[in-house]
C-alpha cells in the first residue's frame, strides 16, 4: 500500500476542508443530546454521493470522529450525553464541571479523545491487512457463518432480550429478500413497484430508524429539560484552565493507553461499540488506580479512560468492517452502505481492489483526528452554548434534513414513503424495547448470508454437510451458538442469584 501517494492526496486542501466540515458538523452533531453519530453518518450519506469518493468519505469520517468526541461536551456539562458513547463520560465529567471545572474537564476530553482515535488508527493501519488475507481463504461456507456471526454479536450485546433481538433481525432479514434475486434474478415482493427491483436502499430505511424515530420518540416523550439545562450551564466556571499539567498527565496517561486498547479489542467485536467500551475502561481502571475512591466523584483518570477508550473503539469497528465486511457497530454499517453506494465490493477484496481508496482512508481518520484536537480546544465552551438551544427547534430541523436526505439520493419519493415507514417501526420498536441493531445488520448482512447459505447448498446437492465441512466454518458456527447462548445463561445465573 503506497501510504506516500495516500497522504498526497489527502493534504490537497479540498480534501482537508472536507475534513473539516465533517468534524463541524460532528462538533455539533455530538454536542446536541439526542442526535447521535450514527444519525450524522446516516444524514450526510446521501448528500456526498455526488461528491468524489474521497471526498465523500473525508467528510464522513470527519463527522463520525468528531461526533464520538464532541458526545462527552454536554456529558460533562449537563449530565446528559451526547452520544449512547459518552455514557461513561457522565460518572466523572459531571462532578468536575459541578466544581467549577468545566474548561479542564473539556480539555481532557479532548485530549484523550485524540489520543484514543490516533492509536485505534494505528491499530487499524497494522491489524486491517492481515486479517483480510485471512478472510480471502474464506469459501460460501465460511461467508454465511461470518455474516451469520455479525448478527448474532448485535442479537446478544443487545439491551433488550434475545427473543426481541432475534425478532428484529428477522425483519432485517427479510427485507433484504426485497428486489431481484440475487441468484436468478427472480423479482421477489417488489409488488410490481419498479423502484424497489434493486432492493429496499439501506440508506433511507437508517434515516428512518436513526432520525425519524428518535424524534417521534423525542416528541412523545417529551421532558421540561431546557430549565436544567440552563441552570447547568450557569454554574460553569469560564475561568477554569482547559489544559492539564505535566503532573496531571502523568496520571492520566496509563489509563487513557489502558482505555484505548480496551475500546480497539472491544470495537472489533461486531455489534459492540464506544458505549461498552468506556464502561468496561472505567471499572478496570479504577481496579488498578491507586485513587479508586476519586472515581464517580470527578477522577480525571476515569475520564481520561473513558474519553480515550469511547473514540478508540472506531478504529476496531473500522478494522471489521474493512477487512471482514461486518460492521463493528451501527455507524459502521452505514459506512458500509456508502462504499456500496459507491460502487465498491465491500468485504476482504477491498483490500486488494480498491487499496490506494483504503490507504487514503487511514489517513484521513489520522488528519481528522489532529484537526479535532485545536479545533476541540478552542471551541468547546462554545459549543455548550448549543445546548441552550430549544429542543423543538432541533427537532424540526433534523426532520427537514431527513427527508432532504432520503430523496436526494435516488430522487424518489419512493425512498421517503420508505424512510417515514422505517421511522415509524422504529418509533415502536422504541417503545417496546425492541433493539434497532439487529434489524439494521439483517438488511445489510442478508444479502450475503442468502447468497453463501444457496450457492453453498446448491455445490452440495442439498447437503448441509457442506456448512460445517472445514475448521473455519465449525469455529464460526461455534462462536454463533455461543454468541446466542452466553445471554441466556447469564441471565439465568442473574435470576439464581437474585433468588
Amino acid at each position: 500500500m503506497d501510504y506516500l501517494s495516500a497522504i498526497q492526496h489527502v493534504l490537497n486542501p479540498a480534501v482537508l476542508l472536507f475534513i473539516l466540515a465533517g468534524v463541524m458538523v460532528g462538533l455539533v452533531v455530538g454536542t446536541l443530546p439526542g442526535l447521535t453519530s450514527v444519525m450524522a453518518v446516516s444524514l450526510i450519506t446521501p448528500l456526498t454521493f455526488k461528491l468524489d469518493s474521497t471526498y465523500g468519505f473525508a467528510m464522513l469520517l470527519g463527522v463520525y470522529n468528531s461526533a464520538i468526541f464532541s458526545g462527552g461536551i454536554s456529558a460533562i456539562a449537563i449530565n446528559t450525553p451526547g452520544t449512547p458513547a459518552s455514557i461513561a463520560q457522565t460518572f466523572d465529567g459531571y462532578s468536575l464541571s459541578r466544581r467549577g471545572r468545566t474548561g479542564f474537564a473539556l480539555g481532557v476530553n479532548t485530549i484523550y479523545s485524540v489520543f484514543g482515535g490516533l492509536f485505534s488508527t494505528v491499530c487499524l493501519m497494522i491489524a486491517c491487512e492481515p486479517l483480510a488475507r485471512l478472510a480471502l481463504h474464506f469459501g460460501s461456507a465460511e461467508y454465511f457463518w461470518l455474516a451469520f456471526f455479525g448478527l448474532a454479536m448485535m442479537i446478544s450485546i443487545s439491551h433488550a432480550n434475545v427473543v426481541k433481538g432475534l425478532l428484529a433481525g428477522a425483519i432485517g432479514l427479510l427485507l433484504s429478500t426485497v428486489g431481484l434475486d440475487p441468484l436468478l434474478g427472480n423479482k421477489r415482493f417488489t409488488f410490481d413497484n419498479v423502484s424497489l427491483l434493486n432492493g429496499i436502499t439501506f440508506i433511507p430505511v437508517m434515516i428512518g430508524l436513526f432520525g425519524i424515530s428518535e424524534m417521534l420518540y423525542q416528541m412523545y416523550t417529551h421532558k421540561k429539560t431546557d430549565e436544567r439545562r440552563e441552570e447547568d450551564i450557569a454554574h460553569m466556571g469560564d475561568k477554569e484552565r482547559v489544559l492539564p499539567t505535566a503532573k496531571e498527565h502523568r496520571r492520566m496517561t496509563l489509563p487513557a493507553l489502558l482505555g484505548s486498547i480496551i475500546g480497539v479489542v472491544v470495537g472489533v467485536v461486531p455489534g459492540t461499540g464506544g458505549d461498552i467500551s468506556a464502561l468496561i475502561s472505567w471499572d478496570v481502571t479504577k481496579r488498578i488506580s491507586k485513587h479508586p475512591e476519586e472515581y464517580g466523584n470527578g477522577s480525571i483518570e476515569g475520564l481520561a479512560a473513558t474519553s480515550a477508550s469511547n473514540n478508540g473503539a472506531v478504529g476496531g469497528a473500522l478494522t471489521t468492517a474493512l477487512a471482514l465486511g461486518i460492521p463493528g457497530d451501527s455507524s459502521t454499517a452505514v459506512l458500509l452502505g456508502a462504499l456500496t453506494m459507491y460502487g465498491m465490493v465491500t468485504g476482504p477484496t477491498l483490500l486488494t481492489k480498491s487499496a490506494d481508496f483504503v490507504g487514503r482512508l487511514y489517513i484521513i481518520m489520522l488528519v481528522a483526528n489532529l484537526i479535532i484536537l485545536p479545533v476541540g480546544l478552542l471551541t468547546a465552551k462554545a459549543c455548550i452554548k448549543l445546548l441552550s438551544v430549544k429542543s423543538n427547534y432541533i427537532q424540526m430541523a433534523v426532520l427537514l434534513i431527513c427527508c432532504i436526505g432520503a430523496y436526494s439520493m435516488n430522487r424518489s419519493y419512493t425512498d421517503v414513503i420508505i424512510m417515514f415507514i422505517a421511522g415509524i417501526a422504529g418509533f415502536f420498536f422504541r417503545m417496546y424495547q425492541y433493539p434497532l441493531g439487529p434489524m439494521v445488520l439483517g438488511l445489510l448482512l442478508g444479502e450475503m448470508c442468502e447468497t453463501n447459505l444457496r450457492r453453498t447448498l446448491m455445490l452440495s446437492n442439498g447437503n448441509p454437510v457442506r456448512l460445517i465441512n472445514t475448521p473455519i466454518a465449525i469455529a464460526l458456527m461455534i462462536l454463533v451458538v455461543a454468541a446466542l447462548v452466553s445471554p441466556l445463561i447469564s441471565d439465568l445465573r442473574a435470576k439464581k442469584k437474585a433468588k
